[in-house]
């Protein structure tokens, strides 16, 4: 199995070097980045910056896996507003992305962004659907080129209100029906499914592309009450290839303790 770090949680450091190189001391093998800890805008990502990631990471060996927290910074973004212009612009956004996601050497793109995916209050949930699928069906062409796979994920319904659970998501990916348009399931968002995470992981083994590894408070794997051992094994099962990739939401107790006791304790199990 292996590791990586979402990087919002040094973001306070501000230094690209010292961070890949303190990702890659601690024992991860890739780090995964969020746009708006460089830049509100990914486009006001500069050429040079995007050369310094790649530069850095290649120095310390430290695998760019891909980016997430995608929609996070620009103001008005919604991937199924009823206004065709809106979606144009958030299909427009996604291929700025991918393109980022390229250059930087990454791989796949996480979708969250639960309140930039909430069925839009004038529209029913088969509407939203279908604009949705729209709106990634879009951007693929461009991922496609740079070599990007779009990751949807399953949030919870104290999130967002659309594709809550990996049933739902599924469903989506199977009506977008592109080989870039794939699965991620987070530990800390199927608190809430019927199934349990092993049973899940094993149901939907052939959509699955990328794992985020937390817990349901919030912090790191290891820090609350969920056992990975069955986790790790249902991944075993299916012959999971990808990487599990830390990301927390409480960053309290410092990006080194977060990092250092995560991986601790993922790799008892790996």
């Amino acid at each position: 199995m292996k590791f990586a770090i979402c990087n919002e949680i040094f973001k306070e450091w501000n230094d690209i070097a010292r961070t890949f190189s303190y990702v890659k001391e601690t024992g991860y093998d890739g780090i995964e980045l969020a746009p708006f800890t460089f830049s509100q805008y990914v486009t006001d990502i500069s050429p040079e910056t995007r050369k310094e990631i790649v530069k850095r990471a290649r120095e310390v060996d430290l695998d760019v896996i891909g980016i997430h927290w995608v929609f996070v910074g620009p103001e008005g973004l919604h991937i199924n507003h009823p206004d065709k212009e809106h979606r144009d612009r958030a299909a427009q956004y996604l291929v700025d992305l991918a393109r980022f996601c390229g250059d930087v050497g990454g791989h796949v793109m996480i979708f969250g962004s639960p309140k930039q995916r909430n069925v839009h209050e004038s529209l029913t949930y088969a509407q939203a659907f279908e604009y949705t699928a729209a709106v990634f069906e879009q951007a693929l062409p461009a991922c496609e080129k740079h070599g990007v796979t779009i990751c949807m994920e399953p949030l919870t319904h104290l999130e967002t209100n659309f594709c809550t659970s990996a049933a739902d998501t599924v469903k989506l990916i199977e009506r977008v029906n592109h080989p870039k348009f794939r699965l991620l399931l987070d530990t800390k968002a199927m608190t809430f499914e019927e199934e349990d995470r092993p049973a899940l992981i094993r149901k939907y083994a052939k959509y699955l592309a990328h794992y985020h590894a937390n817990d349901e408070n919030m912090n790191g794997p290891g820090f609350g009450d969920v056992d990975f051992g069955p986790i790790f094994q249902a991944l075993r099962d299916i012959d999971y290839k990808g990487y599990m990739s830390v990301e927390v939401f409480k960053f309290e107790l410092g990006p080194e303790t977060i990092a250092t006791k995560s991986l601790e304790y993922l790799k008892k199990f790996a």
